[in-house]
């Protein structure tokens, strides 16, 4: 009886011991991203230095998924995210290696345009309907720039309130919101997990309706009248998932 005492005691210990490190660890819910362009004479020996690098030094907290751009006015270029991870990987990643950046600036860059743009976000549980790694193929993207002076807290109350339209239409929605990376941003991710058919009109019951049903007649109308108020601009692209130049 002493002896299965003690045996409780020293587990309850050593789980006494864990708290501090379990109240430390970090959340992997931070992803950079990274745009670049080719040289539209050079997009085949890109996209096959893009996927030998990814394959050697983009795994784990730093893996890539690459998503080729379809529309906006980025078609045509790439966009590489890097993670999930957390701020504190962020801190130790550096630039990995110098191997990683010879390779990099020698096989990879030598294909680039000029343009660019690169930057952190943070992905939101609380307005998301999908888990940030629940991903999808294909991917619309909506930008939502809130104005100057303005909360970002009214914009993501707004979210909010979406987000409830979002779960009872069944839509796939993940929202980020940018970190030290320019102007102040949401980008809304609609994972569309059964394909474009998605976006057809009847697929799915009328959002405003939906809308209206949960938060009252009339609702959409003042949204809207929020979003004139709060909102500076938004505008929508669709990515494409492109496995063969990801991480493996």
């Amino acid at each position: 009886m002493k002896k299965n005492f003690q045996c409780k005691m020293k587990t309850i210990f050593l789980l006494l011991m864990l708290i501090p490190f379990l109240g430390i660890s970090q959340t992997k819910n931070v992803i950079s991203t990274n745009r670049v362009f080719p040289k539209v004479d050079k997009v085949m020996e890109f996209e096959k230095a893009l996927a030998n690098h990814a394959k050697k030094y983009h795994v784990g907290d730093v893996k890539w998924r690459v998503f080729q751009i379809q529309s906006g006015p980025d078609a045509g270029g790439y966009h590489i995210v890097e993670g999930p991870k957390s701020w504190e990987s962020e801190d130790k990643r550096g630039d990995i290696n110098v191997e990683h950046n010879n390779d990099w600036h020698k096989s990879v860059t030598i294909y680039l345009t000029d343009k660019s743009s690169s930057g952190y976000s943070v992905y939101i549980d609380s307005l998301s309907t999908v888990a940030i790694g629940d991903y999808s193929d294909k991917v619309q993207v909506t930008h939502i720039y809130p104005k100057q002076g303005i909360s970002n807290y009214r914009v993501a109350t707004m979210l909010k309130n979406m987000k409830a339209a979002w779960a009872a239409n069944g839509s796939t929605v993940a929202v980020y919101e940018t970190n030290g990376s320019g102007p102040a941003q949401f980008a809304i991710a609609r994972r569309y997990k059964q394909g474009l058919k998605e976006k057809e009109a009847g697929f799915r019951k009328s959002f405003v309706d939906t809308y209206e049903k949960i938060h009252g007649r009339g609702s959409w109308g003042i949204f809207n009248d929020n979003a004139k108020e709060h909102i500076n601009e938004q505008w929508s692209e669709l990515l494409f998932y492109r496995a063969d130049l990801s991480s493996k």
